[in-house]
């Protein structure tokens, strides 16, 4: 029984790589070429696996949506960058300072891998019905998430400016992709720039630090 076992495990492991492997070339192509250019094939010819093996994992809508799952959070899941155990590490932090800087440079860091992959991912809802309700579903996780940001900030001693639900979407302004792609890929910014923007950004605009002189 154990060789079987062993065989299982390694067929199961090999599976997951492969998986990996198309997923990522997906990603690629995607950002490379946007969504209505990628094809299936050249999907396969970036990951070097057949066609079939590709169409095994697809359609490109799932591939679409695994890309963009694994480029922003670093695997597949509907899980939260929060849930995490990097955003669990951030939020853990005692300092305030310290934990500021670490929600920016994690959200400045998935902005700065899915921003190709956002515009192929917007492009595909306008004409996908069911990509259109995969980003309406994104997009309210990402409100929930940000929600419970603010009460993390609140946690830390910072003082919103504004109540809960709309200090929430005044971050998940500040914090959304297409910042990132407005200042970084357009005005040409450099990264460290936009971090800093975005971290005086949302003292100024969503919360204040802890001591600051907050006007009732």
């Amino acid at each position: 029984m154990v060789p079987r076992a062993y065989t299982s495990d390694l067929r199961a492991e090999q599976a997951a790589r492969t998986r990996e492997r198309v997923v990522r070339a997906a990603a690629e192509e995607l950002a490379d070429r946007g969504y209505e250019r990628t094809t299936l094939a050249r999907i396969a010819e970036r990951a070097g696996v057949s066609l079939e093996t590709v169409k095994a994992h697809g359609p490109k809508r799932a591939l679409l949506l695994a890309a963009f799952e694994l480029t922003f959070a670093g695997s597949e899941g509907k899980e939260s960058l929060a849930a995490r155990p990097e955003g669990r590490a951030v939020a853990a932090t005692s300092d305030p300072e310290a934990f500021l800087d670490g929600l920016v440079d994690l959200v400045a860091a998935a902005n700065a891998r899915v921003s190709g992959l956002w515009s192929a991912f917007t492009s595909a809802a306008r004409g996908d019905e069911a990509v259109a309700a995969e980003l309406d579903a994104l997009l309210e996780r990402r409100r929930a998430d940000l929600r419970a940001s603010v009460d993390v900030l609140e946690a830390h001693g910072f003082h919103p400016y504004a109540p809960r639900d709309e200090a929430a979407e005044s971050l998940s302004y500040l914090l959304g992709v297409e910042g990132y792609t407005h200042f970084v890929v357009g005005a040409g910014w450099s990264a460290a720039r936009y971090r800093a923007w975005l971290r005086d950004a949302v003292v100024r605009l969503v919360a204040a630090p802890p001591g600051a002189d907050v006007a009732t």
